[in-house]
């Protein structure tokens, strides 16, 4: 993928100039179901907690995101709140990824992110940190 696209404006899933409509952003191009398009909402470096205290980064991160999209279930979104401070923004997001996969298996995935976002110099926000299982704990 060809890094300088990521402040191009992509007319499918348009970046977000406000923090608040990020994890909307994020659904939009989740539900495209391409993964270098999902990676568009990331830094370059941006972090991935595919796993409960497993992050990840750069191709890594675009392979995890694309395990999910093989699902083909679209994301549905429900921000309970977005805490700015100049270019870093907090998202506290319920999701929910819930259908049948394309082998015929139900599956039903849930949790509450916990995300950070900044904006760039280009005035977009993207995630610096995707904690899809930011209440997560484990025993």
């Amino acid at each position: 993928m060809n890094r300088d696209l990521r402040s191009a404006h992509i007319p499918s899933v348009p970046l977000s100039t406000e923090a608040a409509d990020h994890p909307h952003v994020f659904a939009r191009a989740f539900n495209s179901f391409d993964p270098e398009r999902l990676d568009l909402v990331y830094e370059p470096e941006a972090a991935f907690a595919a796993r409960p205290g497993e992050p990840v980064t750069g191709c890594e991160r675009v392979r995890a995101n694309a395990e999910l999209l093989a699902l083909r279930i679209p994301i549905r979104v429900v921000p309970r709140h977005c805490y700015v401070s100049g270019d870093i923004a907090l998202h506290i997001v319920d999701w929910t990824i819930d259908g049948t996969a394309p082998d015929g298996r139900e599956t039903h995935l849930a949790g509450t992110a916990t995300d950070v976002a900044r904006r760039g110099a280009d005035g977009y926000w993207r995630y610096v940190v995707d904690n899809p299982f930011g209440t997560a704990c484990e025993d």
